[in-house]
């Protein structure tokens, strides 16, 4: 019985964990990018390498946030499990979301 309860709640779990792991990251980019832009607008930029540190961090960041829900939370990385593509789901949906809301922004 307690199997049965597992798999069920599990996936909805993990899809929530990388959800909310994809939509901080992407609150990050978003930020970087609005930074980005406005130097760019206020010609602080001498060259392209200007733009590229912290570029690197980030994606750092986003690696260790998915090692360690994969450290703490075995259970989502079960082998033949559904959870490690609900986690992968909900880490492009968190950040599809942030390019969504950005990406209306600059239409308006």
């Amino acid at each position: 019985m307690q199997t049965q309860y597992t798999s069920f709640i599990v996936p909805p779990l993990a899809l929530i964990a990388g959800a909310m792991i994809g939509y901080a990251f992407g609150l990050i980019q978003s930020n970087a990018s609005r930074r980005h832009e406005r130097l760019q607008r206020e010609g602080k930029f001498k060259s392209g390498w200007a733009a590229t540190p912290g570029s690197f961090r980030r994606i750092a960041y986003l690696l260790v946030a998915l090692a360690l829900v994969q450290f703490l939370f075995p259970v989502f990385f079960a082998p033949n499990g559904l959870s490690q593509w609900c986690v992968a789901a909900g880490v492009a949906a968190g950040y599809g979301l942030v390019l969504y809301r950005d990406m209306r922004r600059r239409l308006t």
